[in-house]
């Protein structure tokens, strides 16, 4: 297993080096001139050239693309241009918001789709299973924007049971103030985190190990969580790790409408604000958190069916 672990971390390095390539290379293919949109209507032709010159955009693209490889190497990011302020420092005084959005969401979506898989694979052809089956095909056709207005409206606006919007300052209000993202981001993951849990606890309650687990007496709720939730839980598992990956990107829109102050509303306001190094720096720190996403679903998949081998 740490020679497994090893291998997979080793992989960071030539992924983020992939990823700082591509993330520079499109960046600068946006239009627009990070010096023209930071002076706004007071740019002069003289006043870009001087910013330019002076953040070195100026000079041609194989030399930026060296000086910002070799700060990463560093474990520099590199300079805001418009927030005058070290990448490093931005990213990480807004990375706990997303972070605890990606945890919290995670939590909602299992505490959603968990219990209406048993649900419909306990009551199979019944009205709860149709109505779960049923899930996955709205809620799939759902955006996720519009999801998150719809609570606001709804939970913030019309009940006042949550703030439309905001971080808050201690734990509790953070908490308070990130269930509805978290669950927008959450029932984005559960429809089809739901149709996989489950296809495979129906599955699983029909194999033969199951069958003999009751013939020996044990109690239904034992069979069902141990045997039957156990093993249907490592297809639940793989849809799940899957999911939160592709999420980690989408978290740029529901941190937008909800305002949370995470690297989502950061990359929006850097892309509008044409500053390249903040660009470049979340999209490599987003690259990195979803292959440790992938690499905690491969050690929960391995501890989860122990026939899997660390190769």
């Amino acid at each position: 297993m740490l020679r497994y672990l090893a291998k997979r971390l080793l992989l960071l390095i030539p992924v983020a080096l992939g990823v700082a390539f591509l993330a520079f290379l499109l960046i600068h293919l946006v239009p627009g001139d990070p010096a023209r949109t930071f002076l706004g209507s007071h740019s002069t032709p003289a006043g870009i050239r001087s910013l330019d010159h002076a953040w070195g955009l100026d000079r041609p693209l194989p030399v930026q693309y060296w000086l910002f490889l070799d700060r990463l190497l560093h474990g520099d990011l590199g300079q805001s241009l418009f927030y005058q302020a070290s990448v490093n420092t931005l990213i990480a005084s807004r990375l706990p918001a997303t972070l605890l959005l990606l945890v919290y969401a995670t939590i909602l979506s299992l505490l959603i789709s968990v219990p209406i898989a048993l649900l419909a694979a306990v009551r199979r052809n019944s009205w709860v299973d149709q109505t779960a089956r049923a899930i996955p095909v709205v809620g799939i056709g759902m955006p996720s924007f519009w999801l998150g207005i719809m609570l606001i409206l709804v939970f913030a606006l019309r009940l006042r049971l949550f703030p439309v919007g905001g971080y808050g300052q201690d734990t509790l209000h953070h908490l308070w103030s990130m269930f509805l993202p978290g669950l927008t981001v959450a029932l984005a993951i559960s429809p089809m985190l739901i149709r996989s849990l489950r296809a495979s606890l129906i599955e699983a309650l029909d194999s033969d190990y199951v069958a003999f687990a009751r013939s020996k007496g044990l109690p239904g709720w034992i069979v069902l969580l141990r045997y039957g939730l156990r093993n249907a839980s490592i297809s639940g598992v793989t849809i799940l790790g899957i999911n939160i990956g592709f999420l980690v990107g989408g978290t740029l829109v529901v941190e937008n409408v909800f305002a949370v102050p995470g690297l989502g509303s950061l990359m929006v306001q850097s892309i509008m604000n044409r500053d390249f190094p903040v660009v470049q720096g979340i999209t490599i720190v987003f690259a990195v958190i979803v292959i440790v996403v992938y690499l905690l679903t491969d050690l929960a998949y391995a501890a989860l069916d122990p026939r899997v081998q660390f190769s």
